[in-house]
């Protein structure tokens, strides 16, 4: 089989502008932090209606997609790769990585005690509100995001038959040949950033949650030692994965990642209080679906409390940035789906999975909140997040034991996200790649090993939360490139199957196709 080769322009700028940031947020962490800040206040707060209104514009593309003409579309020729479990796996495991294992614990109890619409903090009513905006932050919204670049990524690997697996390739249905060029190379290295910077969020929650826990167990302090090898076992985990491929490599991490999530969440529901669960998640359900519209325009104009700027607008901004890294790995996994197949189980299953840590983990927070059995808010604004996770940790029986499997689950659900990314940032920086082929493995590592070390450095300066904030930031233009991809994807249905009805039919092959790569019949 032919060698994959890099795409030096991508490559080595996209290589200068991580190192060269980097550099910068190490040597000037104390001048530079407020700045970013600063700079992602004015986002939230001034583009807030941006990106609701792309939010809920992209809910309706999809719908659309789901039940119109376009449906049935094959991406791709044959069956598909992978089994529904290991493809669900997969998907749901590069969305979310620890930081569904964090928010799940922590966000129900920030909307306790700063509710959204002007309510009372600490109220019962503020408890009604504390698991449903979870709800509706890590559900179908959250899920809209990656799902439009997913189908148009898809659809431009597996039908137009394009050779990269790029996000510029994928916006040529709209670019045309200004894909190939240096609009193109911007885009990718736009890309490559923020796929760095979603990934420096999930570090700078994973690291200090998964030490706090290790220095639990082993009965010591959190250090900058203790963080340094947790990322260097991490690296590891990931680059081992990462190296095997996709096929022997990140398939079968997601797969445990699964069994083992699974697994202490129904323990969760089962040893706590699981009648109280189950009915809190019930009425916040349902607190969610009737509010659903209000939630997802809302931005405070008059009174100006700053929840939906510093909630969901950040939510929307960061899920955006990441976005991109999501759509390219799940288009990569999904050949042989159709586009209703795909979009639906991005939605269903990424909302499911993420409302079942809510519902057990939230729920359970606000049980030992709402009774008085362990001080959750005065622990998060005395001790911070990463404490509050080993309290609520050892309230469980057998919480020793607990806390192990918590450690393992963090290790791998950050690995399956961190080997994910290695081989997207590999691809994306490769010219091209055909059939079944994979980036060159060395460079798979090499990303893995750019990562380890930047990470380790931010670490050191205390500049992860640096990096979230640029992560932020970089989603600005990002909602360019979502309007590209929906350019794209929209001109290449039309073009591909024109308007006439008759076209598609599920009964029929359709004979012809305006597809450049196959003359073949196909049936849908």
């Amino acid at each position: 089989m032919e060698k994959v080769k890099i795409d030096p322009v991508v490559f080595w700028s996209s290589l200068l502008v991580i190192v060269a940031a980097t550099l910068l947020l190490v040597l000037n962490q104390e001048s530079a932090e407020p700045v970013l800040n600063n700079l992602m206040t004015e986002i939230t707060y001034k583009l807030d209606w941006t990106f609701q209104l792309l939010t809920v514009g992209l809910f309706v593309l999809l719908i659309w997609l789901i039940f119109g003409r376009y449906g049935k579309v094959k991406l791709g020729e044959g069956k598909p790769e992978f089994s529904n479990f290991s493809w669900g796996s997969m998907l749901f495991c590069a969305g979310m990585g620890t930081s569904i294992m964090f928010w799940s614990i922590m966000e129900p109890i920030y909307y306790y005690i700063g509710p959204p619409f002007g309510i009372k903090p600490s109220t019962n009513e503020a408890a009604e509100w504390a698991v449903t905006y979870g709800l509706f932050h890590w559900g179908i919204s959250a899920w809209s995001l990656y799902a439009l670049p997913t189908v148009t990524i898809a659809y431009s690997f597996f039908v137009k038959k394009q050779s990269s697996l790029k996000i510029s390739t994928a916006c040529r249905g709209a670019l045309g040949r200004y894909a190939d060029g240096w609009i193109g190379k911007i885009i990718d290295i736009l890309v490559i950033w923020s796929l760095v910077g979603g990934l420096g969020t999930s570090l700078g929650l994973g690291v200090p949650m998964i030490s706090a826990v290790i220095g639990e167990i082993l009965g010591m302090e959190q250090s900058l030692g203790l963080s340094i090898v947790i990322i260097l076992i991490w690296t590891t985990i990931y680059c081992f994965s990462a190296y095997l491929g996709l096929y022997k490599g990140i398939r079968k991490l997601s797969d445990i990642n699964v069994y083992l999530a699974l697994g202490l969440a129904v323990f969760v529901l089962l040893v706590g209080p699981t009648l109280f669960i189950l009915s809190y998640f019930t009425n916040s359900l349902g607190l969610m679906l009737q509010n659903i519209v209000q939630m997802s325009f809302y931005t405070d104009p008059i009174n100006k409390g700053g929840f939906p700027q510093a909630w969901t607008v950040f939510y929307w901004a960061w899920f955006a940035a990441t976005a991109p890294f999501m759509g390219l790995f799940v288009a990569r996994i999904s050949k042989g789906r159709t586009i209703k197949e795909l979009i639906s189980s991005i939605l269903l299953w990424g909302s499911l999975g993420s409302w079942l840590y809510f519902a057990v983990f939230g729920g359970y927070t606000m049980h030992l909140e709402l009774n008085n059995i362990l001080p959750i808010s005065q622990i998060l604004n005395e001790q911070g997040g990463p404490t509050v996770v080993v309290e609520l940790l050892n309230t469980l029986p057998l919480s020793k034991i607990v806390l192990i499997f918590f450690v393992v689950l963090g290790f791998i659900f950050l690995a399956t996200s961190l080997d994910s990314a290695t081989y997207i940032l590999s691809a994306i920086a490769t010219k091209e790649l055909k059939d079944q082929q994979e980036p060159a493995r060395w460079h798979r590592l090499l990303w893995g090993a750019i990562l380890a070390v930047m990470a380790v450095a931010l670490l050191m300066v205390g500049g992860l939360k640096v990096i979230q904030t640029s992560s932020v930031i970089v989603s600005v233009p990002v909602i360019i490139i979502y309007l590209l991809l929906a350019i794209s994807l929209v001109r290449w249905l039309k073009q591909d199957f024109g308007t006439d009805q008759n076209i598609l039919n599920p009964d029929r092959k359709l004979i012809e196709r305006k597809s450049s790569f196959t003359d073949k019949e196909e049936s849908f």
